[in-house]
């Protein structure tokens, strides 16, 4: 028997997630969205109903900054044919390292990087050399480039752009049938800059000439997956989108 396939996507509760859940869904994929936020997944689960009734939504809710509860995600999904893996959930925090609060600063390095690597290196070790899989990890501008006032999460978004481009580079060689993918958002209009800047009102019109929407983001997702290229990012100096192979030098 033929397993449907699904496209899960983490971090699905806000943002560029739940615009890519949608997004997908228009596509007839069915969704597995993973998030903290219950009533937010109940609520992007009847939205994409209410379009699309023949797609399968499958909600999982999940901290992914606990590494006990990444695996057990993981484990609970392997009755699912996961045909797309989007690492989306993440935060940042925008503030001096001398005013750093250190308690959110582990959660972040948890959910950035540790539970990033984890699903990547599961979701490999199963489905590698299973035609037209795909892992997709959002980074973010700051993954290549040094930010002011954002030294850790940078330095995890870095962590993230190179470990993606690496992996690709690494499947790409052994022959693997999986393709690994990294996008590199700047600034987009959702929940994040509000929780990186500790501020439930801020205002994105005043702190940035030009950003995106979370859904102008998600189509940047679409781009990206239909391309052959590893990396999908938003230039900082005109916010153009662009696909290019690896952007870090490979030793191999």
């Amino acid at each position: 028997m033929i397993k449907q396939k699904y496209t899960a996507i983490t971090g699905a509760s806000s943002g560029i997630g739940y615009a890519a859940a949608k997004k997908f869904a228009n596509r007839g994929k069915n969704i597995i969205i993973i998030a903290r936020r219950e009533t937010l997944l109940h609520q992007l689960k009847d939205e994409i109903l209410e379009d699309h009734p023949e797609v399968d939504v499958v909600i999982k809710v999940a901290d992914l900054s606990n590494a006990t509860e990444v695996i057990q995600l993981y484990k609970s999904l392997k009755q699912y044919h996961i045909e797309t893996w989007i690492n989306n959930a993440g935060f940042g925090i925008h503030t001096l390292i001398k005013d750093e609060d250190l308690g959110r600063a582990q959660n972040m390095l948890h959910l950035n990087i540790e539970a990033l690597t984890i699903l990547s290196t599961l979701y490999v070790q199963d489905y590698a050399n299973v035609e037209g899989t795909q892992l997709i990890n959002i980074s973010s501008a700051a993954g290549y480039n040094m930010a002011p006032t954002a030294v850790i999460y940078s330095a995890t978004k870095f962590y993230v752009s190179s470990f993606t481009e690496n992996l690709a580079l690494e499947l790409r060689e052994n022959g693997a049938k999986m393709q690994a993918k990294v996008l590199a958002p700047a600034a987009t209009e959702s929940e994040f800059a509000k929780i990186a800047n500790s501020d439930k009102d801020f205002d994105m019109d005043q702190a940035f000439d030009k950003y995106h929407t979370s859904d102008e983001m998600a189509e940047f997702i679409l781009q990206l997956y239909d391309s052959d290229k590893i990396v999908g990012s938003v230039l900082s100096e005109d916010y153009s989108f662009e696909l290019t192979s690896n952007k870090f030098p490979y030793l191999g």
